[in-house]
């Protein structure tokens, strides 16, 4: 991957992926430690969503 890539996606050397690949196309997405997703959905709508009895 050429430097200017990693450096403008915050990729470490070492860092672990996971692959997708859909239509042709290959998707890397980083993996990251859970400590990083800490408050990520700060301020999410927690109520109006269906109940499972609901779901189809």
């Amino acid at each position: 991957m050429p430097k200017k890539a990693r450096k403008r996606s915050d990729i470490r050397p070492e860092q672990e992926f996971q692959v997708i690949a859909k239509g042709g196309v290959i998707i890397l997405v980083p993996d990251k430690p859970i400590a990083a997703m800490r408050g990520f959905v700060r301020g999410m709508r927690t109520t109006g969503f269906r109940e499972k009895k609901d779901r189809l």
